[in-house]
C-alpha cells in the first residue's frame, strides 16, 4: 500500500508555470487587440481634423498626428527626442502634450481626433490629452 502512494506522487506531472504565464499574456494581448480595433474603426483623420495616435512602450511614449486621407504624418514627438529626453511618466506625457499642441498651433490645426489605440484613457494618456487641450487643441 505504501508503494502505490509513492508511485502516484512520482507519476503526477508538475504544472508548467511558463505555460500559465503565456496564456495570461495571450489573454491580455487579445483584450488589447479587441480594444484597439474597437477604437480604430471609429477614428479617421482628415486634413481638417487629423488623427493623433499615441503609442506607449515599456520605456517610452510616441505621439503622431496623421492625415489618413493622404497617408502623411503631419507632426510627431517622442520621449526619445532631444526636446523631451525623459522616460515614460506623467510628466513626460504632459510635456509631449504641450509640445505637440504648440506644433499643431503653428501649423494652424485646431481640431484633432484622438486615437488612444489599445491603451486605456487614464494616467499618462490623460495627462497628454489635457496638456494638448490646454494648448487650444479640440477633440
Amino acid at each position: 500500500m505504501l508503494t502505490s502512494m509513492y508511485e502516484e506522487k512520482l507519476v503526477r506531472p508538475q504544472r508548467n508555470k511558463s505555460l500559465d504565464m503565456n496564456k495570461a499574456r495571450k489573454k491580455i494581448t487579445d483584450v488589447q487587440r479587441k480594444r484597439m480595433m474597437r477604437v480604430r474603426k471609429k477614428t479617421r483623420g482628415t486634413a481638417q481634423a487629423p488623427r493623433m495616435s499615441v503609442v506607449k512602450s515599456n520605456c517610452h511614449i510616441s505621439v503622431q498626428v496623421i492625415d489618413d486621407v493622404r497617408g502623411v504624418t503631419i507632426a510627431s514627438i517622442s520621449t526619445m527626442s532631444e526636446e523631451v529626453g525623459r522616460k515614460k511618466s506623467k510628466e513626460s506625457g504632459r510635456m509631449l502634450g504641450e509640445i505637440i499642441g504648440k506644433k499643431l498651433n503653428s501649423l494652424g490645426i485646431e481640431r484633432i481626433v484622438f486615437d488612444r489605440g489599445p491603451f486605456k484613457y487614464h494616467g499618462i494618456l490623460h495627462e497628454l490629452a489635457e496638456a494638448a487641450r490646454a494648448q487650444g487643441i479640440r477633440f
